[in-house]
């Protein structure tokens, strides 16, 4: 699996501006429900917000990669929304986060494999300076695509 071959267009928002995580969630999870990756997004972020309470999903550099394996997700899918100001977000760095990268994958075996093959990729790129400032400079979904891709 490719990131060029997850990443979709359609859920990459490089507009958001939302004050909470809760808001920037509820945006993400709509955005998914729309453009049919996922079927049910109350179940979805109950789901996600189950994972929350595990532990910390802001990585530093105002990035979050919040995630949940959902048995409501009908396709795999990772919805990248870039939100205007800094929102607070439990990360291990103490800042919050502009870069929200979250996670859609089934909760089978088969997504519980896609799900480590997922965040193993974007975590390689998201620990890359150059990747990271790009991220927090697109203005476009084809710009967050290019970043991920070059």
């Amino acid at each position: 699996m490719e990131i060029s071959e997850i990443l979709d267009k359609n859920i990459i928002n490089t507009e958001l501006n939302v004050a909470t995580k809760e808001e920037a969630i509820q945006q993400m999870v709509a955005s998914l429900k729309a453009n049919d990756y996922i079927s049910d997004e109350e179940v979805f972020a109950q789901d996600i917000y189950a994972r929350e309470k595990e532990g910390k999903t802001g990585i530093g550099n105002y990035i979050a990669i919040p995630h949940g394996k959902s048995a409501v997700v009908d396709k795999v899918g990772v919805a990248i929304f870039i939100n205007k100001q800094e929102i607070p977000w439990e990360s291990i760095d103490d800042h919050g986060v502009k870069v929200i990268v979250l996670f859609a994958v089934g909760d089978s075996n088969e997504g519980a494999e896609q799900h480590l093959k997922l965040l193993a990729l974007f975590a390689k790129k998201l620990g890359n300076e150059k990747v990271v400032q790009q991220l927090l400079e697109a203005k476009t979904a084809d710009e967050v695509v290019a970043s991920f891709t070059k």
